[in-house]
């Protein structure tokens, strides 16, 4: 039989137009069933490990070999496309017009998704939320989960979920999470109740891929979901929307399972897309569901398929992981807050002669705790303990320490020790806590009727003084050992506390960074309060904006530490506001006394007070000679209030007893506790001081 000349042509052209045609669905499956089992495996390496999927994984789409496919690779060179050898991995042709997708990798935002959700040139099979091919999908579901794991904090979390699939996987979605969320290995009891925690919806005017097989006419808008939408469910035990989350795996909108939970969990008046432009996944976390998510798509749009619940289930998991992560996160930064606001005063003192203020900046947000502290004790006679710590580390342990030495460090000052052997008793007890246990301290006393500050260091920075006319000082106190070293002697130096002037102790964390040494930023600390003073004139700089200037000298790289910064302004007790008197403990003592603050309260002006102070000071002074051996002190002050300090030798410290009608004393203690304001006892290292206090007439305030 003789063949036709262009016999050869017309079967060219058969075959080419064979190639463009999309393949039927039995030969795209036998085209899949042909390929080598490694390479079918090969493509959906993330997809095979779904948690909950027993039966065997469905192929991802491809588009079917045909005998005449070969025939159209001089006319894909022809349009410059790149044709692959035989086994190697296709590359996708982006579609010019195709959305690029909303999930951005670690290095910046991925390669726009080939065909969207619409398909590509490929005859429209497979049509994904990336693509057409495994390998899309693949790298979608890569790029969205990287997306939701960078996410710390559950609002993170949720966003990057809803920004990863909007628009390029669906285009609508609402996110319902418990309400409250359990915490590690709580079991809630009562009833499970979802909340709306975030919607995300395409605009109107904005119009997703299109499908290429829908018919050519507007779409009718998803309606508004935020508005629409139940903001709470409780979930019913037993109800369809119990049964679809206790599944785990996500399921169509038009399946009859998720046909009777959406109205639970969205409200009746809820209407979603028909057909399979919805799923429900649960999300589940490491121990029970915590949530849903619903996708939706628009009826313009290529409608959901078997593949795209494995793709929901994998977005859906590793969004429940990461909201368990975001809510343990939470429970340790509660807990670190917690901590570190126990750890340090929730108020300073302000006693008389001396104002405070006080800062506390933690590391950075992921470190909230740290071993740095600051306190300021009341001391008998008007006096004020100043007292700056920093223990090494941003751990728990390091606040835990930190605590210990910090109740230490109040128990000492109210024994009234000297600076110097507080540090050393701190010393021991450090060591006692471990042998690596290491912190710095500066502990002051200032006495504001003396106008003197007595300081011991412990390896911390040297504290500022700035006087009233302007000038800045760092002071020249001995640095000695840090606290835990062991077997080391500290120094106390005395020193003036002019009025006016202002005192600023500080940690580390303040003066010392990677860019910096500790004495180049104590020196730009001392600069930066010359400017600041220079502002105010003659007059000190306010406490509180002096504090907040002081933080603004740190740059964006000088966070490396936390910081402590205790601010003491001087004002003293001028001495015609005091008298002070050694009485020998004779049987005549409590009459001099008496006569002594007559004195006293008539040269002030405080005639009103003379029998109150005369009887209180009686009954005080009395109990005081008849233990005494050594001169008894007395000594008031006008401030505020009329304070009056009876001190002797004795260690032991009265308590407040009720006398009985037979006994001859124990009434002394009543009567002022009666009569005073306020009073009390503290026991000093050479005795004890006991105080009381009277408020002054409105005339003399």
């Amino acid at each position: 039989m003789t063949e036709h000349p262009n016999s050869h042509g017309r079967q060219r052209t058969a075959q080419v137009r064979q190639s463009a045609v999309p393949a039927p669905e039995p030969g795209r499956a036998r085209a899949v069933a042909d390929e080598p089992e490694g390479t079918r495996r090969a493509e959906s390496p993330a997809l095979d490990r779904l948690p909950g999927h027993d039966g065997p994984e469905p192929a991802l789409p491809r588009p079917a070999r045909e005998p005449g496919a070969a025939a159209s690779a001089p006319r894909a060179r022809a349009r410059g496309e790149a044709h692959p050898e035989p086994g190697a991995p296709r590359r996708a042709v982006p579609r010019p017009g195709g959305p690029e997708t909303a999930a951005d990798g670690p290095d910046g935002p991925e390669r726009p998704a080939s065909g969207g959700a619409g398909g590509n040139g490929d005859g429209g099979a497979g049509k994904g939320p990336a693509g057409t091919t495994g390998g899309e999908r693949l790298r979608f579901v890569g790029a969205a989960t990287r997306r939701i794991a960078r996410g710390i904090d559950l609002d993170e979390i949720v966003l990057g979920l809803c920004r990863a699939t909007v628009p390029t996987f669906a285009d609508a979605i609402l996110v319902y999470l418990r309400d409250p969320l359990p915490v590690g290995d709580e079991r809630p009891v009562g009833p499970v109740v979802l909340r709306l925690r975030r919607t995300d919806q395409l605009p109107e005017h904005v119009r997703g891929p299109e499908d290429p097989d829908a018919p050519q006419e507007r779409a009718e808008p998803l309606p508004d979901l935020a508005g629409a939408a139940a903001e709470r469910c409780e979930v019913r035990i037993g109800g369809p929307l119990a049964e679809v989350l206790r599944g785990v795996r996500p399921v169509f909108g038009d399946s009859s399972a998720a046909r009777a939970a959406l109205p639970e969990l969205l409200g009746d008046e809820q209407d979603v897309p028909d057909r399979q432009r919805t799923i429900l996944a649960p999300l589940r976390g490491r121990r029970r569901v915590i949530g849903a998510a619903v996708f939706i798509r628009r009826a313009d749009r290529p409608a959901f398929e078997g593949d795209d619940l494995l793709v929901a289930a994998q977005l859906a998991t590793h969004t429940a992981l990461g909201v368990d992560k975001a809510v343990l996160y939470g429970r340790e930064v509660y807990i670190a807050d917690e901590l570190q606001r126990t750890m340090l005063p929730d108020s300073l003192p302000q006693p008389t002669g001396v104002r405070l203020a006080s800062r506390y900046l933690p590391a950075a947000e992921t470190a909230r705790v740290g071993g740095d502290w600051y306190d300021a004790i009341p001391l008998p006679g008007n006096r004020v303990a100043l007292v700056v710590g920093d223990v090494m580390g941003h751990s728990m342990t390091s606040a835990a320490i930190m605590g210990q030495l910090r109740t230490t460090a109040q128990t000492l000052a109210g024994l009234d020790l000297p600076p110097a052997e507080v540090l050393h008793h701190l010393d021991e007890q450090a060591q006692r806590l471990g042998s690596d246990r290491m912190a710095t301290c500066l502990y002051a006393v200032y006495d504001p009727v003396a106008h003197r500050i007595v300081i011991a260091n412990a390896g911390h920075p040297p504290p500022i003084l700035l006087h009233r006319g302007g000038r800045a000082e760092v002071l020249r106190v001995p640095p000695g050992a840090p606290i835990g070293v062991g077997g080391v002697d500290f120094e106390a130096v005395e020193l003036d506390a002019p009025a006016g002037a202002t005192l600023l102790l500080y940690t580390d964390g303040l003066v010392e960074s990677r860019i910096r040494d500790v004495w180049t930023g104590i020196e730009q600390l001392r600069e930066r309060l010359i400017d600041t003073a220079r502002l105010t004139g003659p007059n000190p700089p306010p406490l509180e904006p002096l504090c907040d200037e002081v933080l603004g000298m740190l740059g964006p790289g000088d966070r490396d530490d936390d910081i402590a910064l205790l601010a003491a302004r001087f004002e003293g007790i001028a001495p015609s506001d005091v008298a002070y008197w050694f009485l020998d403990p004779r049987p005549q003592t409590a009459g001099q006394a008496r006569r002594l603050a007559r004195r006293a309260l008539t040269r002030w002006g405080l005639e009103e007070l003379t029998d109150s102070v005369e009887l209180l000071v009686s009954e005080v002074v009395t109990n005081a000679v008849r233990y005494a051996e050594r001169p008894v002190t007395l000594r008031l002050l006008r401030t505020d209030v009329l304070r009056c300090e009876v001190g002797d030798d004795v260690p032991q410290l009265p308590r407040l007893r009720q006398a009985r009608p037979s006994d001859e004393g124990g009434r002394g203690l009543y009567l002022v506790n009666k009569l005073a304001r306020r009073w009390g006892a503290t026991r000093l290292s050479t005795g004890k001081v006991v105080w009381f206090e009277l408020a002054l007439p409105g005339h003399a305030r």
